[in-house]
């Protein structure tokens, strides 16, 4: 079995993995490149391999990342199926939706700004090209749901396991009957953390497995309890309500926002924040949410108990508006506080969350909360950073708004979460690490070497193969 890295090797976007064995091809994964714009955008122009050659695509889950070159896949002459969960197909239709027409309005806004043909980006892919390779979706349950593998030849087989990431997310094991024996190989995708509202816990892989590709995006840190984060929430919602201040939050329409919601709605019912509006002004949020709720079987024990079992949606309550057209966006840069905008995207690279960052983010009155990783050389990375002035659209800002990190909203396993995952493996002889930044992953190595002296740890490069 051959593994060569396309994508996410010392690096957190772009997710494509090539399988060889048997004559077989399976992608894991098909991801955007994010992060510098006309450099992601070279790396996105052109598939490092050819679509043709690929006999299977096997899809961790929904967010950009490693959904979002699917359109570009098809459109390039992949002809055969897209294997994933349920959910995943549906929300997948959702995030690439997004993206297409993000793409289109962004070219768009330049354009009408004066920005010289030469300098603009034409979108990857239209609409038309998402709903072409939706078509190749083919949906396999989890392995809880229906247990055995699924079959793609004679030799070869797969099967999902829930990564507690977002809703829908799966670590992949496949399996390979070769001439030197059967092997298995397990794909992370993102693994989630524990206790996390919404969703399981990651499910551990049952099967002997020869070596895994995993994620280490936080393989250097560890995140604060849970329960820091409501205390946070409820000392900032308390600080804006007494000076009157807007509170601004980036968040991934994907899984993060739904959290949040839940979080709030919670604290809410339980009488722990004040009574300030919260605006949902996200689109493709409120699409993703509207998803959500139509796959109830993925969700974990706690949001039956707090929620579903008394017939109340966990993504609905009184303070809780969407908005949806552009000219209710717009009137929110109007508003006076107290009051919380949440809108996509997370990384702070496209969407409504750029309007309301151009009108917020040199105002000392307001707060901006980052709600998770954020890649290195994106808008969200620089704000963190206090790298100002940062440049949004074609203008810079200073910052001077307040900006806070919340990363336990991550939806990523922290170094610790990492760690109890990849001991609990068993027979585990190989450790492939990606969607990590060098330091993340050098440090997470280490530890590995010095706790699992037995496991041979690598950090791969792009382009880079092995056998296994």
């Amino acid at each position: 079995m051959k593994i060569t890295f396309f994508g996410a090797a010392q690096g957190v976007t772009g997710s494509k993995h090539l399988i060889e064995s048997n004559g077989y091809k399976i992608l894991l994964d098909c991801g955007l490149h994010q992060g510098k714009r006309q450099e992601a955008y070279q790396l996105n122009k052109t598939l490092p391999f050819n679509a043709h050659e690929i006999d299977a695509v096997i899809l961790s889950h929904a967010h950009a990342d490693h959904c979002g070159m699917l359109p570009m896949l098809v459109k390039q002459g992949y002809q055969n199926k897209i294997f994933t969960t349920p959910t995943t197909a549906d929300i997948a239709r959702l995030i690439m939706l997004d993206s297409a027409k993000i793409q289109a309005s962004d070219y768009q806004h330049l354009k009408n700004n004066g920005i010289p043909e030469k300098d603009l980006l034409p979108p990857l892919y239209s609409i038309d090209d998402v709903e072409a390779a939706c078509k190749h979706f083919s949906e396999v349950p989890y392995a809880r749901v229906k247990a055995g593998w699924h079959e793609l030849t004679k030799q070869i087989r797969f099967k999902f396991y829930d990564a507690g990431h977002i809703l829908g997310s799966a670590v992949i094991v496949l399996q390979s009957d070769e001439p030197n024996g059967t092997k298995t190989l397990a794909f992370t995708g993102d693994l989630g953390n524990v206790h996390v509202p919404i969703l399981n816990d990651p499910e551990i892989i049952q099967e002997q497995v020869d070596a895994i590709i995993s994620e280490c995006t936080y393989g250097n840190k560890n995140h604060r309890p849970v329960e820091d984060v409501s205390k946070l929430l409820i000392d900032v919602m308390n600080e804006a309500v007494k000076h009157k201040r807007k509170i601004i939050v980036p968040a991934f329409a994907l899984g993060r926002t739904q959290e949040l919601i839940y979080v709030l709605h919670k604290l809410h019912d339980e009488k722990k924040i004040p009574n300030l509006p919260i605006y949902l002004d996200s689109p493709l949020g409120n699409d993703v949410t509207e998803a959500f709720s139509e796959h109830y079987e993925d969700f974990d024990h706690e949001t039956w108990k707090d929620f579903i079992s008394h017939h109340e949606s966990p993504f609905a309550f009184k303070n809780l508006h969407s908005i949806t057209s552009t000219e209710e966006s717009k009137a929110l840069n109007s508003i006076a506080g107290p009051a919380m905008i949440i809108a996509s995207s997370g990384m702070c690279e496209g969407g409504r969350i750029l309007h309301h960052l151009e009108h917020n983010i040199s105002n000392p009155k307001s707060i901006i909360i980052i709600t998770g990783y954020q890649a290195e050389n994106t808008l969200g990375r620089k704000i963190v950073e206090g790298l100002s002035p940062v440049r949004i659209y074609d203008r810079w800002y200073d910052i001077k708004a307040d900006i806070l990190t919340i990363n336990e909203f991550s939806a990523h396993a922290d170094q610790a979460g990492l760690f109890n995952y990849i001991a609990k493996i068993k027979e585990l002889k190989n450790v492939f690490l990606v969607h990590s930044e060098a330091n993340q992953a050098t440090t997470f190595e280490k530890l590995l070497n010095d706790r699992l002296p037995k496991l041979k740890v690598i950090i791969p490069q792009i382009q880079e193969s092995f056998e296994i």
